[in-house]
């Protein structure tokens, strides 16, 4: 009996371990993609490096080391949660900042408040004359942000009611449209 009480506390002990140094590890690694060493200013143009999420990417000037954007103006749902029925969105979010920004020059325009509590910058980024966030939002593949007012907001806001009227991405799918309507109303009660 012995024996198996301390096998038993033996693997509690290696299984904590492993999920420690996984979890110092994953922070780690978060801290330094959103900390990258790079700069960036308005009219800059970039490179994508890696897309993050349906909201965020990771891009760089030309010889210059990367920086974390996180597209003013929207919000993708997480695209990692399993069986939400708003995943699929989150991904096709990150599959057309892939594909759009690809590996072509992207303009920089920083918001007024050029970074974020999590050292992000704030920008709309520009792939020819194509506003990125926007496009997502015409496609219904993210919200419009309304918590944080932002000079475009009113364009967005049009395009949102757009993709709901045309039934494209989000809004195609009633689960995911509730829950698109439960989101903005929170950020509504949290503006006013």
């Amino acid at each position: 009996m012995e024996r198996l009480t301390v096998a038993f506390w033996a693997i509690v002990a290696v299984l904590l371990g492993a999920s420690l140094f996984y979890g110092i590890s994953a922070e780690k690694q978060r801290k330094s993609v959103q900390s990258a060493g790079g700069k960036i200013e308005s009219g800059d143009i970039v490179r994508l490096v890696k897309v993050i999420d349906g909201d965020s990417v990771l891009a760089a000037r030309e010889g210059q080391q990367p920086v974390t954007i996180r597209l003013v103006g929207i919000k993708a749902f997480d695209a990692k949660v399993e069986k939400d029925v708003v995943t699929p969105f989150a991904q096709a979010a990150m599959e057309t900042l892939q594909r759009t920004l690809g590996d072509r020059p992207v303009r920089v325009l920083l918001n007024s408040t050029p970074k974020d509590k999590h050292g992000r910058y704030l920008a709309t980024l520009y792939a020819d004359d194509l506003d990125v966030a926007m496009n997502l939002v015409r496609q219904g593949l993210v919200l419009v942000y309304t918590v944080y007012p932002f000079p475009s907001m009113q364009g967005y806001l049009q395009e949102q009611d757009m993709a709901k009227a045309g039934r494209r991405g989000i809004w195609s799918n009633s689960a995911a449209t509730e829950r698109a309507i439960a989101v903005i109303r929170e950020w509504r009660s949290q503006s006013q």
